[in-house]
């Protein structure tokens, strides 16, 4: 049981202080011995580099890193970021929450991060490019990066294109790697990229919604109906992790209601057309001026808007002590890492509100990088050994069933009938199972312990466990 005397200073907490609460909290739900409990809490490499890079005339020196949080699986994963705010405690906290995510959703692999302090919207393509592959050979010199050590992804800041220079950088210092396609994910389709990825962290969010959704007893205690059916939410970040999730949440009935962006929100009672503002806001770089909605210019306060479901999905740190008491959400949905604080966290629990944790809720995206990745390591795309097969198969199936019975299955059934799995179809279902696996331990632990813990601590006790069994297999720990 947790010692319930010691007193922690949530107010202060940085964000790697933050993570290690909440470890803290989850550890002694966990029966492990302190020993292992430390090491899996360490961060187990850290490497900071500075390289210089010429801007136009003059040269700049990049401050950059990579953090290898685990070794308990290998090879360590996790995305690269580039934002002014990257600094090194920021890093391991990401790193970390990288472990204890892959280790709940059992996607193997030891957790890692890495971020460049730049800002890739002040920084031209060209520059970009450089800063990138640079970094790439740093990691490559100190044996940071490879399919079998340590396969970044993207993150804040960072996309396919990237992903990309990465991929290339490392094949042209490391000619001749069979697998060297697998020491980086997210990248291009075309570049061995999977289907899927791009918008894989927020459909796993919906997945995992709409799992947490399916318990009509759990949504009677917070007083909500059963279902994403009709459910008001609020997204803040239009960002890829963003838009995704609002696009697909309204396939399941969902009404977005409010977007929040850095430079302001749009709110609609009626819902919003996601894709119009998406689009509104790749041409205009704002969200300003939006005719389709009122544009609200505070837009931490568009957070505070009354709504069923409140899905963070931009930058840690979102909802503190201040705001937290005007929030009004029912559930929250922590689709980017941290953006409730710990000290925040405590107020939202007394209110009753339901926080589902960034370790479970935003794992989509790691979860189809692991599909990318053995995809690399396997060289076939998902589906085209069976594909046609099956297609010929069902086929067969419905011709007999024609034959037996001497009517005929409209084309239109045929066709929806006989359709072969396509790489995208086996990645969706893949990660629909996967978070629905996940959820499903998670409330199994909370239940046997009833009221004594919350989600995001019976989430992390989850991930320690399935961490200390690893541990135990390799014979480390008695």
């Amino acid at each position: 049981m947790p010692d319930k005397n010691v007193k922690v200073n949530l107010k202060n907490l940085s964000f790697s202080d933050s993570v290690s609460y909440y470890f803290d909290k989850a550890a002694p739900f966990t029966g492990a011995p302190q020993g292992l409990l430390d090491q899996i809490k360490t961060c187990n490499s850290i490497y900071k580099m500075n390289f210089p890079v010429k801007y136009g005339n003059e040269v700049r020196v990049i401050e950059a890193y990579r953090v290898q949080h685990s070794h308990h699986r290998m090879p360590t994963k996790g995305g690269i970021r580039y934002s002014l705010q990257v600094d090194q405690d920021e890093v391991m906290a990401l790193a970390a929450l990288m472990t204890y995510k892959c280790a709940l959703v059992d996607v193997p692999f030891g957790g890692a991060k890495g971020g460049i302090k730049i800002s890739p919207r002040q920084t031209s393509p060209e520059i970009l490019e450089n800063i990138t592959r640079r970094y790439t050979t740093e990691l490559v010199k100190k044996n940071f990066i490879g399919p079998g050590i340590d396969v970044p992804a993207p993150d804040y800041g960072t996309g396919e294109r990237e992903m990309a220079w990465i991929l290339d950088t490392y094949v042209t210092l490391n000619p001749g790697e069979i697998n060297g396609y697998g020491c980086v994910t997210g990248k291009p389709v075309s570049q061995n990229g999977i289907h899927g990825r791009t918008e894989a962290t927020g459909r796993g969010v919906v997945y995992a919604l709409n799992e947490i959704c399916s318990y009509a007893d759990d949504m009677k205690d917070i007083k909500l109906t059963k279902g994403l059916d009709g459910k008001r939410v609020i997204v803040q970040g239009l960002g890829n992790v963003g838009y995704h999730t609002a696009r697909i949440i309204r396939e399941y009935g969902a009404k977005v209601i409010a977007i929040a962006e850095a430079d302001g929100a749009v709110y609609d009672e009626n819902g919003i057309d996601i894709d119009d503002l998406y689009k509104y806001r790749q041409e205009k770089k704002s969200v300003k001026g939006y005719p389709k909605g009122k544009v609200i210019a505070d837009s931490i306060s568009a957070l505070e808007l009354d709504c069923d479901i409140l899905i963070p999905a931009a930058l840690e740190r979102q909802i503190t002590e201040k705001n937290a008491p005007r929030i009004k959400a029912k559930i929250i949905a922590e689709a980017a890492n941290g953006p409730i604080t710990p000290a925040a966290e405590q107020i939202l629990l007394k209110k009753g509100v339901m926080i589902i944790p960034d370790i479970y809720v935003n794992a989509g995206g790691v979860t189809v990088s692991y599909f990318e990745w053995l995809k690399n390591l396997s060289h076939v795309r998902f589906g085209r050994m069976q594909k046609r097969w099956e297609e010929k198969h069902q086929t067969n199936f419905i011709k007999l069933i024609e034959d037996l019975t001497g009517k005929t299955v409209p084309k239109a059934r045929i066709d929806s009938l006989i359709h072969g799995a396509d790489e995208i179809d086996l990645v969706n279902s893949g990660l629909e199972d996967t978070m629905i696996e996940a959820y499903q331990d998670i409330r199994e632990f909370k239940k046997r312990r009833k009221s004594e813990i919350d989600i995001r601590t019976a989430a992390f006790a989850v991930s320690i466990n399935k961490i200390k069994n690893s541990y135990y297999a390799m014979g480390i720990f008695p």
